[in-house]
């Protein structure tokens, strides 16, 4: 089965890094998962993923140590940290977490960086179905110029497609759903990693295991849009983001770019949501322990946009801190059904700071968004026959959950600063 057929809608879900970095553990993970399944399940959100070093002891913030010993087992593979996610001892690794994230009706995830533990490139480990070791298959001049964890692979080297085919068996025995992949979609040392990349597909495609394929950071390379929409089902169209206007600004550039590569399968990624209670553990993006610093007209920007050019929606934030604003962001029904449901998101115009988006759903609808990028209070409107529309439409507010009359020339709002408004119009 083409792989395009295990993400046919926007993957939604939660990811731990905004909140706890690369320490988080076991019982938060836990706990989080039980707050989806209680309130956004119903909604469509179903992934839970363990972000970056899971296998480090002595993990404690976003800030990673360097050159430290990581969690192994005999073939080379890194493994949890029986500390920090106590149902891995005796060798089970993700298998009781991921057994327990299933049975609230969840898919489980994790992230790994590309390559191989330099700990076992040094010590010459072996590598499962191969003669080959750790040391045969590394690249060693193929670094991350941010982590100190691992080697690149030569994929040259005899040995090198066999390691990648036993980490992805590996993940299908822990019942493994979606895998994040780092340090491989762009590289501030070497661009996109294409072969690494090719050979993770080809392990996904052989461990007998529908695994949705999620490549970091960005942003990836537009020249290279093929291969990801090729191998990948997700890919980060931007370097991390974090709850920082110019950010978000500067995502609607992005967005417009990309927005011809979206379809069923393939998805140009927005990155996280940072939202809610963020920084718990985390001191990436400027701030430690906090509320979003994102104002709520922001905030719904950020949702606005996200959702109509229909990025995947990955919560970063302490889920079970969330207050009824947050949840109210992550459960209005009809924001996501135009996630969902929209096709061929556009952007129709930008002048002055003013921005207008559209798509539409296979019945006909017209989605509409409207967007004031400025810093004082402006009127944004688009036109009918900006949007290739004749006659009259009925408009709904899908904020507000409300119909608010209809137009025959043109759709306006009066939006405060960083605001937008999202309508859907119906034929009259």
């Amino acid at each position: 089965m083409n792989h395009h057929q295990w993400a046919l809608t926007p993957p939604m879900g939660w990811n731990s890094w905004d909140c706890y970095g690369a320490a988080v553990r076991e019982e938060e993970i836990r706990g989080n998962a039980e707050y989806m399944a209680e309130h956004l399940l119903k909604f469509g959100w179903d992934y839970v993923v363990v972000d970056i070093q899971w296998s480090e002891p002595g993990a404690v913030s976003s800030h990673y140590r360097p050159f430290v010993p990581l969690e192994m087992d005999e073939y080379s593979r890194l493994i949890p940290d029986a500390n920090r996610f106590p149902s891995s001892a005796g060798g089970q690794g993700f298998r009781p977490l991921s057994e327990y994230v299933h049975s609230l009706g969840l898919k489980f995830g994790i992230h790994i960086m590309r390559g191989i533990p330099r700990q076992a490139v040094h010590a010459g480990t072996a590598i499962k179905g191969t003669t080959a070791t750790a040391r045969d298959i590394a690249h060693t001049n193929s670094i991350c110029p941010w982590n100190t964890d691992m080697y690149g692979i030569d994929p040259r080297k005899e040995g090198a497609q066999a390691y990648y085919d036993s980490l992805f068996e590996l993940y299908a025995e822990w019942g493994v759903d979606f895998v994040k992949v780092d340090d491989i979609a762009a590289s501030r040392l070497y661009g996109i990693h294409a072969e690494e990349i090719r050979m993770i597909r080809r392990a996904i495609d052989k461990c007998g295991r529908d695994m949705v394929l999620s490549l970091s950071p960005g942003p990836a390379p537009l020249d290279h849009a093929e291969l990801l929409k090729d191998n990948a089902n997700m890919w980060r169209m931007t370097d991390d983001f974090w709850d920082i206007w110019r950010l978000l600004y500067e995502m609607f550039e992005r967005a417009e770019k990309w927005a011809p590569h979206v379809g069923p399968g393939q998805w140009p990624d927005c990155d996280m949501l940072p939202l809610g209670h963020l920084g718990i553990r985390s001191v990436d993006g400027g701030g430690a322990d906090r509320w979003t610093r994102f104002t709520k007209d922001e905030q719904v920007t950020m949702m606005t946009l996200w959702s109509i050019f229909r990025s995947p929606l990955m919560f970063g934030g302490e889920m079970r801190d969330n207050d009824e604003w947050t949840l109210s962001l992550l459960t209005n029904e009809e924001i996501l059904k135009a996630h969902r449901d929209g096709r061929n998101a556009r952007m129709v115009y930008r002048e002055e700071d003013r921005t207008a988006w559209t798509s539409e759903d296979e019945n006909g609808q017209i989605y509409v968004a409207l967007f004031n990028l400025r810093e004082e209070e402006t009127e944004v409107s688009v036109t009918l026959s900006q949007l290739d529309l004749t006659g009259a439409y009925a408009i709904r507010d899908l904020w507000a959950k409300r119909d608010i009359g209809s137009a025959s020339d043109q759709v306006s709002a009066v939006l405060p600063p960083h605001a937008s408004a999202f309508y859907a119009l119906t034929k009259a």
